[in-house]
């Protein structure tokens, strides 16, 4: 990456940085893989019990590979094997988390964290239960408002997830939000965490480079 270029994305995560702190959350900026996990073992200390929601960002940066090596009680979602039942109770385990591990569909230079679930079991996790919830992000997901995270949504998210899913909706053919009403639709819950009361609580994990959609 041109380094001219790359002095800008760091600037720009590093004021991120500092506004989730102004809102009682704690964020990271991490440059490799190794110091990622060093960053995690900080956090989340073994023996915990862990969780993780729905994320291509946490197969792309090994974390849930790691999380199944760790000396962790691993509630693993992707295990072979689970019944429709069994992921269900995972879901609800999930609660009871030390912690929560996720990715999110954008966040604001402001600090403010946007998501949308179609079930709502990542972000109803991210918003309450889990003692600690740590969302590993890309420096591709970083918006400069609102209304830029809701086009994030429309234009890349939602798309790009249906297509991995291989959902029945409009955005599959098209490649955007037609803002359908599909029995298939994805986009059904909407979350923004603005701040938090307990400042130990939420740590968002930068990794220069881009994860996820």
């Amino acid at each position: 990456m041109d380094n001219n270029l790359k002095q800008v994305i760091e600037k720009r995560v590093y004021r991120t940085i500092k506004n989730l702190e102004k809102r009682s959350m704690n964020g990271y900026f991490i440059k490799n893989i190794d110091e990622l996990y060093r960053t995690i073992n900080n956090i989340i200390p073994d023996e915990s019990i862990v969780s993780v929601g729905g994320s291509m960002t946490l197969f792309e940066s090994g974390v849930i590979e790691y999380l199944r090596a760790r000396n962790v009680k691993f509630l693993d979602r992707y295990a072979d094997d689970l019944s429709k039942e069994d992921i269900e109770q995972i879901y609800r385990e999930s609660f009871f988390a030390d912690g929560y591990f996720a990715s999110t569909n954008a966040i604001t230079e402001e600090g403010e964290i946007y998501n949308v679930d179609g079930r709502g079991n990542r972000v109803a996790a991210m918003i309450y239960g889990p003692k600690k919830v740590i969302l590993i992000v890309g420096t591709n997901k970083i918006v400069k408002n609102i209304d830029e995270a809701i086009e994030r949504n429309k234009r890349i998210s939602a798309p790009a997830n249906v297509q991995r899913l291989n959902m029945d909706t409009p955005c599959h053919e098209t490649g955007y939000c037609t803002n359908c009403n599909s029995p298939s639709k994805i986009c059904n819950i909407y979350t923004v965490i603005d701040k938090q009361f307990d400042k130990d609580r939420i740590h968002v994990i930068f990794m220069d480079g881009s994860y996820g959609y």
